[in-house]
């Protein structure tokens, strides 16, 4: 079966959860022996093509991002080329992408559509109103919509409610666990972030610096708590955040790390006390990095956004969720954590237990490919 994994990124300053989930599928399904190439736009103006983790990666020359969108028509030429060179089986898109939406429209209708609905749009309001009824329209077309939760369905003010419910899909986000397992050298660099912070409490946060994450609420939650911050990830907002840091003279509790390298990501997971994800907007779905943190036996603090996010992590089970902006709520949890060592244990141990039962990159694969070959089946009918 040959799949097309019609994505957005592929480079450390772009890369989010939607970008991991897609390099963790590709890698599952090619595992498995399907045919599958994943392409993306550039970062730059070169074409690349190169094969990882046994599936083909295309980079299609872009010129740059608008409203987080890249600006690579390229990219579709590309989808239909490689379709012509050999016919894809499965066009598997993942929205919100209207470079995604274009390459359906033009795709022939004998191949398979399917939808990831990672998450509505929320900022591009304006052009969301434009913009809507052809999504509507496309969504509507999909043979198959996928969501990591029902709570995605439920939230969302933008996916169709007349879609045939036989159409709907849940299928968890998985992670390869084998990844988050330390090693010599990760090792050492978790002795070395617990010496940097001589004795006090570490806390991770760990995204791309954009307006949705909520990391300015988390910095202004760091004024009434005893610890070190440790954030991770890069991106627009990094000066800002930095400018802030420098103005509440927080330096001595807040340290930017930039882009983590992946060998050395389990050493952050595995050295904090708690990781916070206080995001403030519904474009953060799921939170892909809770999943890591709870796999690592961390208890998380994230935001109420009544999303998947929200199912991941369960309000006082695997850790705290607290009302979206309220640094004060957000501080509150935080200490409640680091200064009870019997409950940060009793939720890291059953936020691993949840992690590892239900979100494996194995589980997600293989539903997945069930899906591909339900699909097939009914082609053939």
């Amino acid at each position: 079966m040959r799949v097309l994994q019609f994505g957005r990124f592929h480079n450390e300053q772009q890369n989010g959860g939607v970008e991991r989930h897609q390099q963790l599928l590709c890698k599952g399904l090619a595992a498995n022996g399907l045919d599958v190439v994943y392409l993306v736009a550039s970062a730059d103006r070169q074409p690349h093509d190169e094969t990882v983790d046994g599936y083909r990666l295309i980079q299609a020359p872009s010129f740059g991002t608008l409203f987080s969108t890249a600006l690579s028509p390229a990219q579709v030429f590309k989808a239909l080329a490689l379709h012509k060179e050999k016919p894809f089986d499965v066009l598997h898109l993942h929205f919100p992408n209207p470079l995604a939406h274009l390459a359906s429209m033009l795709f022939p209708a004998n191949v398979k559509r399917v939808i990831t609905w990672h998450s509505d749009i929320v900022k591009q309001k304006r052009l969301l109103a434009l913009y809507r009824p052809f999504l509507q329209i496309v969504t509507r077309r999909a043979d198959a919509l996928i969501a990591a939760t029902s709570a995605h369905y439920s939230s969302s003010t933008q996916i169709p409610k007349d879609i045939p419910y036989d159409k709907l899909r849940v299928i968890p986000f998985g992670l390869d666990f084998s990844s988050l397992v330390l090693t010599p050298h990760s090792d050492a660099v978790r002795s070395t972030l617990l010496s940097r912070a001589n004795g006090q409490a570490i806390i991770f946060a760990l995204g791309r610096h954009v307006y949705y994450k909520g990391f300015d609420v988390l910095i202004d939650a760091m004024q009434h708590i005893d610890a070190q911050l440790i954030l991770g990830g890069d991106g627009p907002l990094k000066g800002q955040l930095q400018d802030q840091v420098d103005r509440l003279g927080l330096k001595n509790k807040i340290s930017f790390t930039g882009s983590i390298e992946e060998a050395d990501l389990p050493a952050y997971f595995h050295a904090c006390d708690v990781f916070c994800l206080p995001s403030v907007e519904q474009s953060e779905a799921f939170g892909l990095v809770q999943l890591e943190a709870m796999a690592c036996g961390k208890p998380v603090i994230c935001t109420l956004l009544n999303n998947g996010v929200n199912v991941l992590n369960v309000h006082g089970e695997t850790g705290f969720a607290v009302p979206v902006r309220d640094s004060l709520a957000l501080a509150d949890r935080i200490n409640q954590v680091l200064n009870d060592s019997g409950l940060r244990l009793k939720l890291g141990e059953q936020a691993r237990t949840r992690a590892l039962q239900v979100y494996s990159l194995e589980a997600n694969t293989q539903q997945h490919i069930q899906l591909y070959q339900e699909l097939m089946q009914a082609k053939m009918v």
